[in-house]
């Protein structure tokens, strides 16, 4: 691949905006109070979650970028990592193995990398122009996607949890369906997952309403035939099942892949009467934790929330 590490100036709030919040939607009726619901107290919005040791979970505070640390079993979630401002913690990963947490940040163009045992960071990386969306660990490396622009970023880490070096970052330009321009104000590439031994990566594509299997190696990729999915934001992917979270649709599909990667089909669709536009989901078993972002709401929330429900509805 060729390594083409761009440089660029951080977006402004009012960018974010046009590209986050292109609608504004009502907020909900009531506030959620459930045993299915975990408060994370303080927090001012949030987007990204990932699954840690055990029932551990780790949420970000969207336009912050602070970092907060929960627990399904006593459902309690409390402000784990502050970090500078002028961050962003869109879509989340973690290496429990290595104990590090690998971050998208958003319109900053970077990914951060932090120590869940210390709380530091202990990696920053210049990825490129747009909105740095997810992540995704695959056996050698993270990788990332751009919702402004049609490329994916590699950063190498070794088994050890070595992480590679600044100029080490990868730049993958993707071709053919995926790689073509987007309409003004609309998201490309989303939630990301890498599928088998990571040289195909299982991208999501929100203007397109589909997936993509696109190939490490040349950057080429293909529609995953199947029906439409509107909203497409957050997916995680075991075996052939992916669940793929549709976020103004306040929902979670279930769906399962062919084993050539080419179909598949919607096995069920997972809701709750506590989604509030859930972007991203991590799985503990037979339960995922889905956070809500509220995007575009008025008044603005005062709350922020992972959801549970089950994983095999």
């Amino acid at each position: 691949m060729r390594k083409t590490v761009r440089r660029r100036a951080v977006g402004g709030f009012i960018a974010l905006l046009a590209l986050l919040l292109p609608t504004a939607v009502p907020a909900g009726a009531s506030t959620p109070s459930s045993d299915d619901v975990i408060v994370l107290r303080g927090a001012s919005s949030a987007e990204g979650i990932a699954a840690g040791g055990g029932t551990t979970f780790y949420a970000g505070e969207l336009l912050t970028g602070d970092i907060f640390r929960g627990d399904i079993r006593d459902g309690k979630a409390k402000r784990f990592i502050d970090v500078p401002e002028g961050r962003m913690a869109v879509g989340m990963k973690a290496d429990t193995r290595n104990d590090l947490l690998f971050v998208a940040g958003g319109t900053t163009g970077k990914a951060f990398v932090y120590d869940t045992d210390t709380r530091k960071q202990v990696k920053e990386y210049d990825l490129g122009t747009g909105f740095i969306n997810d992540v995704t660990l695959s056996s050698d490396g993270a990788w990332f996607t751009n919702s402004a622009a049609p490329e994916l970023y590699f950063v190498p880490v070794s088994g050890r949890g070595e992480l590679g070096k600044a100029a080490d970052v990868e730049t993958l330009k993707v071709g053919g369906e995926a790689g073509k321009p987007l309409q003004p104000g609309q998201f490309g590439f989303n939630g990301i997952a890498a599928a088998g031994d990571g040289d195909v990566l299982i991208v999501a594509h929100t203007q397109n309403q589909a997936l993509y299997a696109v190939d490490t190696d040349k950057g080429k990729s293909k529609r995953i035939k199947g029906p439409d999915l509107p909203f497409i934001d957050g997916i995680l992917v075991k075996d052939r099942t992916v669940w793929a979270v549709q976020n103004m649709a306040n929902q979670v599909s279930r769906l399962k892949l062919s084993d050539d990667l080419s179909s598949f089909r919607v096995k069920d669709v997972i809701t709750s009467k506590h989604f509030n536009i859930p972007t991203t989901v991590a799985r503990f078993g037979d339960t995922l934790a889905a956070v809500n972002a509220k995007f575009g709401q008025q008044p603005p929330p005062t709350q922020y929330e992972v959801v549970l429900v089950p994983a095999w509805d």
